[in-house]
């Protein structure tokens, strides 16, 4: 559940405290819960580093911090993580713990507070800047909260992974170089290590960074990441399904292969390293405006959508505003968008352009507080300047 998206070392994970809180006593019947973390492509940082100190369950999603019945994974000592090395499939273990079984509904990550002997124990690095301690409301107190469907079964294993967007969970304040943690996380749950997998390669000219592989459906992104330096690529937890694959790269037009299917017992595996995703080339052009919520700092992202002539609409690119401000700027390919279908054991992808609506046409996207409003805008020629949203 969404709330508002390289491994530690084996001995790190082994050396992560379990422990079991309030709840269960007698014979009651328990279960495990297990945890791990993983993250999406990050946009414009060289590092995003937070603190984990614990995770808290709850079967009510209304309890408060002081509440009887919470139950907690906790990491001793708390382990400081950076989020940009957990992409393309990997994760890193947080741990796990005996518990009632039962319905949990509230989730709390907790995070260790930046304070005189660890002043960066949460902190973020922008591309080309210095590492700066991210504010964090409420994260080291009662935690970043998070309504949740976690079933623990008797005498089984629940496994979930948190899946945090580090591209949307950060905003930054006007000039300050102030950044505030607004997490976007998705719970979801680890069925398979033998499947849920989407693998495949874009060209090694796009594996050299602004490059972001995502999964989706009806233009609503379930996973992203970027390639390695190989341009291979592994979206990973997917659950099964049948999603639209989607390729977006500065400098390229838009690369979507349709229809793409996800099984908990097999990877797919959607192209060779031989036959490399390699979109063409586009001008890019820039999307800008302004977000206005009334309220400060101003939590809202912006998003474009692209509709193929036929379908599918896909996302191509988004990001937070500016929290100071409310000002955005995306950067849009004004070429033709390509699309394929998905085939089993393709040796070769063919993409066709769609030349039938205007190439740079786009819908804008703004959504603040569950609230979303869209203008169409059209880079095709030049760039889309002055796209002004105003909520209450």
């Amino acid at each position: 559940m969404k709330f508002s998206t390289q491994s530690l070392a084996a001995g790190l994970l082994a050396a992560s405290g379990l422990l079991s809180a309030c709840g269960g006593g007698g014979d009651a019947p328990t279960g495990t819960l297990r945890l791990a973390m993983t993250d999406a492509p990050t946009c414009g940082f060289d590092r995003v580093d937070v603190t984990v100190q614990k995770v808290r369950v709850h079967p009510s999603s209304s309890a408060a911090d002081a509440d009887s019945g919470w139950s907690e994974v906790v990491l001793s000592p708390p382990q400081r993580i950076d989020l940009l090395s957990l992409t393309n499939g990997v994760l890193t273990e947080l741990g796990q713990t005996t518990l009632p079984a039962g319905k949990y509904t509230q989730l709390r990550l907790v995070l260790a507070a930046n304070d005189a002997s660890n002043p960066l124990a949460n902190s973020i690095t922008p591309t080309g800047g210095t590492e700066t301690a991210l504010t964090t409301p409420s994260a080291t107190q009662s935690g970043l909260k998070m309504n949740v469907d976690i079933d623990v079964a008797p005498n089984k294993l629940a496994d979930f992974i948190l899946d945090f967007d580090a591209c949307k969970s950060f905003v930054k304040v006007g000039q300050s170089n102030s950044w505030i943690l607004k997490p976007v996380i998705t719970v979801v749950p680890r069925l398979s290590d033998a499947g849920s997998r989407v693998v495949g390669y874009v060209s090694t000219a796009l594996a050299l960074g602004g490059t972001t592989v995502s999964v989706q459906q009806n233009g609503l992104v379930v996973k992203s990441t970027p390639p390695d330096p190989t341009g291979k690529f592994t979206l990973y937890p997917v659950p099964p399904g049948t999603y639209d694959l989607v390729v977006s790269a500065a400098g390229r037009a838009t690369a979507t292969i349709t229809g793409v299917p996800v099984i908990d017992t097999a990877f797919t595996n959607v192209n060779a390293s031989s036959d490399p995703i390699d979109p063409p080339i586009s001008t890019m052009r820039t999307a800008s405006g302004t977000v206005a919520t009334g309220s400060s700092p101003i939590i809202a992202t912006v998003a474009a959508g692209k509709a193929y002539t036929g379908g599918p609409t896909v996302l191509v690119a988004g990001a937070p505003v500016d929290g100071g401000t409310g000002a955005f700027s995306l950067a849009l390919p004004s070429g033709a968008p390509v699309k394929t279908s998905y085939v089993a054991n393709a040796t070769t992808l063919t993409f066709v352009a769609d030349g039938a609506a205007p190439s740079g046409k786009y819908n804008l996207a703004a959504t603040s507080g569950g609230a979303t409003k869209v203008v169409g805008i059209d880079v095709t020629g030049a760039d889309s300047t002055g796209s002004a949203f105003a909520f209450p």
